[in-house]
């Protein structure tokens, strides 16, 4: 059954599109923290398998929260590893050291590009798509990786 929320379904098929692409990229990340959190070496390998556990499941509850916001909106969520892939902005896998800094500068890195994505999808998602919830939803979701990017870029100062 449709959902009718007061979306034109042009502009809940362009959202929805843009969502996909962010659950997407969600997962990714997701699946990159949990590496991290397993395979972490060093001195301070404790302190850093800790870290990337809480980080990890917070990137778990931003999963949940996008995949039932295009749910919400009337589509269903991507959700297949194949479909992951093709949406993601992401790099699956990247050289580095299995220390903590070098999976750190990675998620930075992946974290940051996250929110300028959202950031460039705010405004289009309520001015062109009349889709406050979502632009407001995607607020959180940009200040919930915006602190989780300064946590991971203090490390670095």
């Amino acid at each position: 059954m449709k959902a009718h929320i007061g979306l034109t379904e042009k502009d809940s098929d362009a959202v929805s599109i843009q969502l996909a692409k962010l659950l997407s990229d969600e997962f990714v990340l997701y699946t990159k923290t949990r590496n991290a959190h397993w395979n972490v070496t060093g001195a301070d390998f404790h302190a850093m398998h800790i870290f990337f556990e809480n980080q990890y499941k917070q990137l778990d509850d931003l999963i949940d929260s996008v995949a039932e916001r295009i749910r919400k909106i009337g589509h269903f969520a991507p959700a297949t590893m194949k479909l992951f892939l093709d949406l993601t902005h992401l790099t699956e896998y990247s050289e580095r050291t299995n220390d903590g800094l070098g999976y750190m500068a990675d998620l930075l890195a992946d974290h940051e590009s996250i929110i300028a994505f959202i950031r460039g999808n705010i405004t289009p998602f309520a001015d062109q798509n009349k889709d406050y919830g979502t632009s407001d939803f995607v607020t959180n979701v940009m200040e919930i990786h915006e602190e989780m990017a300064w946590m991971l870029r203090s490390y670095f100062r």
